[in-house]
């Protein structure tokens, strides 16, 4: 009887509500755009449509049935040396828009389809990017590069003197044409991480994590990503191209 009375003493402090501080952290939905209904200025911070009129009259990036679509033409020119249509930042109302500040842990997915056209370079081609919102080197960057004679995609870290690491790379010849699905996720730390994976299908092509990233200058205000097409002239080859991208979900780890 003695045993029973303490277990039952014990039994409210089973009922009582877990503190916030103990709960697990979770992942909280706070973008999600959808083409049918959010334009292309709806859905980000900023654009960034052939800010030099190299082809007058032209819209670059646009809705495209369920997609955001952004087209690159020879004659595109972003500087002497570049082509540049992109996107940046997140935004979720007229006059605002996500910041991504030190120490938040994020992850960022979309599907997107790369042409036959969109090929690799022997120059950079990035087709997605985490910046700041000033001038300076990518915290990563999604590319096409040519690696040993072969069509590559990977995803690269870059730190504060523009020295890269490779997170992960695969072929890019096999996912051409088709609609795969990708994932960044991320803290924004001194000392973080970045994790890139890739899909097609119920195939994962890349699921690598790299450890010990400087994901956070002292000087960012925020971070906030970038899609679009951003390539050096400097190579062989480039044709008339776009590249198309569609449900987008930007997730942070909040507990």
């Amino acid at each position: 009887m003695k045993k029973l009375t303490g277990v039952l003493a014990a039994l409210p402090l089973l009922l009582l509500p877990v503190p916030a501080s103990a709960q697990a952290a979770a992942w909280t939905l706070r973008w999600s755009p959808d083409p049918a209904d959010d334009t292309v200025a709806e859905a980000f911070e900023g654009i960034e449509d052939d800010r030099a009129d190299s082809h007058p009259g032209v819209t670059h990036i646009k809705v495209s049935g369920d997609a955001y679509r952004f087209d690159m033409h020879t004659q595109d020119r972003d500087g002497d040396d570049r082509q540049r249509n992109e996107t940046k930042g997140m935004r979720t109302g007229s006059s605002s828009y996500l910041k991504i500040l030190q120490n938040q842990t994020w992850r960022i997915s979309y599907q997107m389809y790369i042409p036959s056209t969109l090929d690799s370079t022997t120059s950079f081609s990035h087709i997605a990017q985490m910046k700041t919102p000033g001038s300076g080197a990518p915290l990563y960057t999604m590319s096409l590069p040519v690696s040993g004679g072969t069509q590559k995609i990977n995803v690269r870290h870059w730190d504060e003197a523009a020295q890269t690491r490779e997170v992960g790379s695969t072929d890019l010849a096999p996912i051409q044409g088709t609609w795969v699905d990708t994932t960044f996720e991320f803290k924004a730390a001194d000392n973080g991480y970045l994790r890139w994976t890739l899909k097609s299908g119920s195939t994962t092509l890349v699921n690598k994590r790299l450890d010990g990233t400087d994901l956070w200058r002292g000087d960012d205000e925020y971070l906030r990503p970038k899609w679009g097409i951003y390539r050096s002239i400097n190579s062989s080859g480039l044709q008339n191209t776009y590249l198309l991208i569609r449900n987008l979900r930007a997730e942070q780890l909040t507990s």
